[in-house]
């Protein structure tokens, strides 16, 4: 096995500026839907209610502490517009170029063994997998993590996605799929459902990452001239390695990040699995965000524009490794054929507004800086 390089430092966090609003001044606010979000804040004001008063939301700190969210969790009922408005003040958030993408709950198909076309392994977390907090070693580098593993007494990186499909990982192999494309694109989303043979159905979750960088696969056929950037899509880039069998492999091996699963039950088959904040995610009431910037349970306004806008109360409940930036989301779609498509083809640009409870943004003002 050759050895793995390091992975690149990364992006430090951007500056961000709030700038206190009104209702009205939020696009479209008279036509949003806020349904969504109301049942998944309550589901977050759940993670709350376990944490201690003074336990911090996290982020750049414009969030407070647990104490400052009582009210509005205890208030959290009735019309979902009308509690929104009532509870909550609207800030403007600013400090990068806004950027709304989509990802949703995708389905593969298992075998609990080896056999006829279910040859790629789906593994659990590996034994040897370690992931450091940097945050405990540097404040300054709180939300940020490595994963890697451990040769001697140095923390070193973990195998790329090419020696995995390779050479495998000493770890669990929780079944085998009979689709590599499919599960490739899972492994984007970071979860999803898998129906076995004898049809059972269950959730595969995100349980860890190989600490790899992650590569979007687009860039690399805008690169070799194989897709248009114009026409680049989670459609079209499909397509294409369905339609070159002989170097989709090598293609998907571009993207050295590598992601391992845990087995859940199916649970509610309305909501999507269970996101960074320990709770499943609900489709367009779900948000991905920046934790280093943004803390999770905190509601905000999506403004996304393109050939399919979106305006609505979406909470942030999940993160990725690609969502960096103080107006940058990853909005969840949900599950099935319309929620793919729509996700897929979600790339667009628009605004972005936090929800603050009323008593904190009257700490607050009418708005602040919070540096990198």
């Amino acid at each position: 096995m050759p050895p793995p390089t390091m992975t690149p430092k990364p992006a430090p966090a951007s500056s961000l500026h709030l700038s206190r609003a009104r209702f009205s001044d939020l696009p479209d606010w008279n036509n949003a839907n806020a349904d969504a979000a109301l049942a998944a804040f309550r589901r977050s004001c759940g993670v709350l209610a376990a944490k201690p008063d003074t336990a911090a939301m996290g982020g750049a700190g414009y969030a407070g502490t647990a104490a400052d969210w009582r009210s509005a969790c205890a208030d959290a009922g009735g019309d979902a517009k009308g509690f929104f408005e009532k509870a909550f003040t609207p800030y403007v958030v600013s400090g990068s170029d806004g950027l709304f993408t989509g990802y949703y709950e995708p389905q593969i198909r298992g075998s609990h063994t080896k056999q006829g076309a279910f040859q790629t392994p789906v593994y659990g977390l590996p034994p040897d997998l370690v992931r450091a907090d940097l945050g405990l070693f540097n404040p300054k580098l709180k939300g940020e993590h490595i994963s890697g593993k451990v040769a001697g007494h140095a923390l070193v990186p973990y195998a790329t996605r090419a020696q995995i499909n390779a050479k495998g990982v000493d770890g669990p192999v929780l079944f085998y799929t009979d689709d590599a494309v499919a599960f490739f694109f899972l492994q984007i989303q970071g979860s999803g459902r898998v129906v076995f043979e004898d049809g059972g159905m269950a959730r595969i979750a995100y349980a860890g990452e190989n600490g790899q960088p992650y590569t979007a696969i687009g860039r690399t056929l805008i690169a070799d001239g194989s897709l248009a950037r114009e026409t680049v899509s989670l459609q079209t880039i499909r397509a294409w390695l369905l339609a070159n069998p002989a170097r989709a492999r090598a293609v998907m091996e571009t993207d050295r990040s590598y992601i391992f699963f845990e087995q859940k039950p199916l649970g509610d088959t309305a909501l999507g699995s269970t996101g960074s904040q320990g709770v499943n995610i609900t489709p367009l009431g779900s948000i991905a965000v920046d934790q280093r910037i943004h803390a999770l349970g905190a509601p905000f306004y999506v403004a996304a524009d393109g050939p399919d806008p979106v305006r609505a109360v979406m909470i942030a409940q999940d993160t990725g490794g690609a969502i960096r930036g103080p107006v940058r989301a990853d909005m969840f779609f949900g599950f099935g054929a319309e929620a793919e498509r729509r996700a897929g083809a979600m790339k667009a640009p628009g605004r972005l507004y936090v929800l603050l409870p009323n008593a904190l943004a009257a700490s607050l003002g009418e708005g602040r800086e919070y540096p990198p």
